[in-house]
């Protein structure tokens, strides 16, 4: 126990005076944090909706590239095979070297945490699952890092095939692109990923049910962490000039892609790979009263006068509501909800995307309801989505969208209507697409879209009236 304890030690001192170690394992991780604070800093609160994302990243980062790099370098300068020839068994020393990466592991992730409470993020809802879920993701990645540790030959190998895994994983694997924002063949691709798992997992411990509807997660992670400690350990190589392709054992990375296959194919078999929308708008209960026979046949001699209708909602918006509001958004020439200026023609295709959404919002179906709230929050969405999936288009149907507004309804009715939305954000129902438009793509997350929809009501506000130059 002594030599696994001093082990342990040695490992943490080392990893502390490695400096690329330190790169990968704390800053590469508090980098995607100020990007993911610059790209979402117009969330209501920062970053809680991509702790998942950012504490996977962590633990990629150091466990894919931090993990074997030590490895693989202590190897090559022959410290792992002194520790052959010490009178220590050989699971106490490699147990501790992942018992030390855990330990730093957990550090850069508690960092990472600290600083995005600092910047404004609020609690986790599920603190100990989080913890829970955060060692799961650390186990699964964990045996990751020692197969690639056993595969490379030499630092750079380890590089090589780190990127080979991790950029896939960050761009289709629902790591650093949110699997709604993906085709539909990629969100299958993803569940052969243990980064959709390690995000889904940690998200629900952050602002979701906690571990209790991440329970096919846990088990993913577990099963890949799993097979990739075995086949790491039955790949372990001690000296530098042992070569992995001269080894015996390469038979031992079947088992690894084997429990991604396998985890991938049980979600398919469990219908676990939709990403889930905002809901359709829901269908409308028609109640049909009972028919009083005697009233029927009497004759009135008045007629019975309907009660007068009670007033919209929007009618009770007071001046000092449309006062009060936060007019601080971001400028019309940003990434966020840009409006493209009255001069700044598109062209080309965009040209034509641009007269084909003017010309379908005459006849499309979703801003002809009844409720002229719901009307503008569907219109506010036209804006919303192309903003949100980030496509050519999105400076100039802004401007589309506001023309047609103020051409449908009066301008006190429809800066009331704007403003009761901004002041209820989540009622009503939005769409996270306008394929019908012609525009392809889907938003996916409906909380950005209600989230760009309230910007563009607030700037539409500032124009109707004359806070902001038009």
């Amino acid at each position: 126990m002594n030599a696994f304890n001093e082990h342990v030690g040695i490992s943490l001192r080392l990893h502390f005076r490695n400096k690329m170690a330190l790169l990968y394992g704390y800053l590469f991780p508090l980098i995607f944090l100020a990007a993911f604070w610059v790209l979402y800093r117009y969330d209501k609160v920062p970053l809680l909706r991509h702790m998942g994302e950012l504490l996977t990243v962590s633990v990629l980062g150091g466990a894919c590239f931090g993990l074997p790099s030590t490895l693989v370098s202590e190897r090559e300068r022959g410290v792992w095979r002194r520790y052959r020839l010490a009178p220590v068994p050989t699971w106490s020393v490699v147990l501790s070297t992942i018992v030390a990466r855990y330990v730093i592991l957990l550090s850069a992730g508690l960092l990472q945490l600290g600083v995005a409470l600092a910047v404004g993020m609020t609690m986790p809802a599920y603190p100990v699952d989080l913890f829970v879920a955060f060692t799961a993701v650390s186990f699964a990645f964990i045996g990751l890092g020692l197969v690639i540790a056993m595969m490379a030959d030499s630092v750079p190998a380890v590089q090589a095939l780190g990127q080979c895994i991790f950029l896939p994983m960050l761009i289709i694997g629902g790591v650093a692109v949110q699997l709604a924002s993906l085709p539909a063949w990629a969100q299958h691709v993803s569940a052969f990923f243990p980064g959709r798992y390690a995000v889904e997992a940690l998200q629900a411990s952050v602002t979701g049910g906690g571990l209790g509807a991440a329970r096919f997660s846990l088990l993913a992670l577990v099963l890949t962490g799993a097979a990739g400690c075995v086949a790491g350990a039955k790949l372990f190589r001690w000296d530098a000039q042992q070569r992995f392709l001269a080894s015996a054992g390469k038979a031992w990375i079947v088992p690894v892609l084997a429990a991604w296959l396998a985890v991938g194919g049980l979600a398919e078999w469990r219908g676990r790979i939709a990403i889930a929308t905002d809901a359709a708008e829901p269908a409308i209960k028609v109640t049909v009263p009972s028919v009083n026979v005697a009233a029927e046949i009497r004759v009135m001699v008045e007629p019975i006068k309907p009660p007068p209708p009670p007033p919209a909602p929007w009618e009770k918006i007071t001046a000092q509501d449309i006062a009060g509001l936060d007019y601080r958004v971001p400028p019309d020439g940003g990434v966020v909800s840009p409006i493209a200026p009255e001069d700044d023609l598109p062209e080309d295709q965009t040209k034509d995307e641009v007269e084909g959404v003017r010309n379908g919002l005459v006849d499309w179906p979703m801003g002809k309801t009844a409720d002229d709230i719901q009307n503008v929050r569907y219109l506010l969405c036209v804006a919303a989505v192309p903003d949100a999936i980030q496509v050519p288009v999105e400076r100039y149907l802004p401007r589309v969208v506001y023309n047609y507004l103020i051409d449908r309804y009066p301008k006190e009715k429809l800066t009331k209507i704007l403003t009761w939305i901004v002041l209820h954000p989540e009622d009503g129902a939005a769409v996270d697409n306008i394929s019908d438009l012609g525009i392809n793509g889907a938003a996916g997350d409906p909380s950005i879209v209600r989230e760009r929809s309230y910007l563009y009501a607030i700037k539409f506000i500032g124009r109707l009236t004359g806070r902001f130059e038009p």
